[in-house]
């Protein structure tokens, strides 16, 4: 253990953060820098996390302040703070509203620039210029762009490193009487928590032309949804709803019918077996990109434009698809709210997210939602299985794609997730993976029903149903349940092959369990030992090493080995290990 007197930052030039972890202040430095920086490896010892423009920008949109991060910085920092990195952030964090965008006449807006200096290279710069409508008329700091336009300069200027404030405001949209119950349909008493309060007040930024525009990042369980409901509540206006899947679209409507004076007839439902436009309207991002032929337009996007919503929300933001951003692009007077555990984007398309749906305006680290017991506590392990002799020269011979599917379909994961289900007789178990030819040898080795994207909605919701109600205790799931499944008795998950190294796809799957409950939560990843399955698993779990979770690692010889570590449903529990 490192002297607690000693700091354990060591802040770098480069704009990298090191972190020594088994230091005493580890955990408080990790809450303090979260906020602005990022997370980039995570071993045993040391985590390095990254200071970005973008990490910056959300900091300072987020009401924090270049002093403030200077001073967490020097609170923890072991070394004086390179000088260049002082001058960065402090730059960065300027240039967040050092560009506005403000309502001019006739469906103008202004793009105003509030240094001179700024402006003189904001307007010459040739991503901006096709955007001007005029040469200033004697104003150097000032331009007119058109409001179509609104949404693309928003991109352009974010990627020269200028992210705009933006003042325009909003179409109000139709108005909608809405009120949130005070009972709900069972009788049970229904209040706001805290945290659900103060977010809703953050995007709304008491109605100021920059509120109603930005992100909500929280856990799954945690009530986005709630904070979803609340946010119609408070501005009254029709409401569009995106979300993943038919599942999540009725997973909504039963929560807006059991929490707000809302019936039937003001709530509908938009996706393949379902075309209801009502004055609040839940639809799947599926059926926004249907089109018959890959040239072919999108019929259905015109749901965007031909209704006066006033209030678009974007459920798990994070998984945007490109249409989407598209079309979000070209409505930027409507207000819109983002929801997600998570503003990582595999595709790396953050940025798009912060310049089109706004910037992240409130945030809680999983581990203080756990610590109130908001969300359960959950442990995670990673269970190395070995590879059979006769398929490691299979995998030996793959090609580097190959190679990570013969990995993650290891025959003998079968027999792991058999003793780990023999240990957890009574527990409600979600099996996920990703390869359906695994999940189905697996539902038939485990006689659990099997969920896939080819199962029918309402096949779907039975088998929900019945897991919910106890009939069933175990389930079989690919990717369709990694998005806003309601599972709150789920208290196991086994995760046997995911897709490669996706930290968003760990979160969520994390997610499926962490509705607070009295039984024990246990997260099990099964990974192929010294297999690049291992070297992906590192970078899944970044995301979850950066709330504060550790991987306790679980090294097996052979499938039989794990009943060493597993002792009335509960893994022995050696000391957390992160691995990430």
């Amino acid at each position: 253990m490192a002297n607690p007197t000693d700091k354990p930052l060591i802040v770098q030039s480069d704009h990298t953060l090191l972190l020594e972890v088994v230091h005493a202040l580890a955990d408080e430095a990790r809450e303090s820098i979260l906020p602005f920086a990022d997370l980039l490896k995570s071993p045993e010892h040391v985590h390095t996390y990254r200071i970005s423009p973008l990490s910056l920008w959300n900091a300072s949109a987020s009401g924090l302040g270049a002093d403030e991060v200077l001073e967490r910085l020097e609170a923890y920092s072991r070394y004086a703070l390179p000088a260049n990195l002082i001058v960065e952030i402090r730059t960065q964090m300027d240039r967040y509203g050092l560009v506005e965008l403000l309502p001019g006449p006739k469906g103008e807006i202004h793009l105003h620039v509030r240094d001179e200096q700024a402006a003189s290279e904001v307007f010459l710069e040739p991503t901006i210029r096709p955007f001007l409508l005029d040469e200033g008329n004697g104003d150097a700091r000032t331009r007119r762009v058109a409001a179509g336009n609104r949404g693309e300069v928003k991109i352009a200027l974010t990627s020269i490193g200028f992210p705009a404030r933006d003042l325009v405001g909003f179409v109000e949209g139709d108005k909608m009487e809405m009120s949130l119950r005070e009972t709900m349909t069972g009788g049970a008493p229904f209040q706001l928590r805290n945290y659900q309060k103060a977010a809703v007040e953050a995007f709304y930024q008491n109605g100021s032309p920059e509120g109603g525009q930005g992100i909500v990042v929280l856990p799954c369980g945690a009530g986005k949804t709630i904070i979803g409901i609340a946010a119609m509540a408070r501005l009254g206006v029709r409401t569009l709803i995106l979300v993943t899947n038919t599942v999540a679209a009725k997973q909504w409507i039963r929560e807006i019918l059991d929490k707000t004076g809302l019936t039937k007839d003001d709530v509908g439902e938009y996706d393949g077996s379902s075309k209801e436009v009502r004055a609040v309207t839940v639809a799947t991002y599926q059926i926004l990109i249907y089109r018959r032929k890959k040239d072919a337009a999108f019929p259905h996007m015109d749901l965007f434009r031909r209704e006066n919503w006033g209030l678009i929300i974007y459920d798990e933001v994070h998984v945007l698809p490109a249409p989407i951003f598209r079309a979000t692009s070209e409505i930027q007077s409507r207000r819109r709210l983002g929801l997600t555990a998570t503003l990582v984007r595999e595709d790396g398309r953050e940025t798009d997210v912060f310049s089109l749906i706004g910037p992240k305006r409130y945030e809680l680290p999983w581990r203080d939602l756990e610590s109130k017991g908001w969300i359960a506590e959950a442990h995670c392990y990673e269970v190395r299985v070995p590879l059979p002799n006769d398929v490691r020269a299979h995998y030996a011979s793959a090609d580097k794609r190959r190679k990570y599917r013969v990995a993650a379909e290891n025959p003998l994961k079968e027999e792991v997730v058999q003793r780990i289900l023999a240990r957890h007789v009574g527990d409600h178990v979600l099996v996920i993976g990703g390869y359906l030819s695994q999940l189905r040898s697996l539902a038939w080795a485990t006689g659990a029903p099997l969920i896939t994207g080819q199962t029918p909605a309402a096949e779907r919701e039975i088998l929900y149903d019945r897991f919910r109600r106890g009939d069933i205790r175990i389930l079989v799931v690919s990717k369709v349940a990694n998005f806003a499944v309601d599972l709150p008795e789920a208290n196991v998950a086994i995760q046997v092959s995911g897709a490669f190294g996706s930290r968003q796809e760990e979160a969520q799957r994390l997610g499926r369990i962490l509705r607070p409950k009295a039984a024990d939560t246990r997260f099990y990843s099964l990974v192929t030992s010294h297999t690049s399955e291992q070297e992906f698993a590192l970078k899944r779990q970044l995301f979850l090493t950066e709330q504060g979770y550790h991987y306790n690692v679980i090294d097996l010889e052979s499938p039989e080995a794990i009943e060493g570590h597993l002792e009335a449903g509960k893994p022995a529990d050696p000391g957390w290990v992160s691995t990430t």
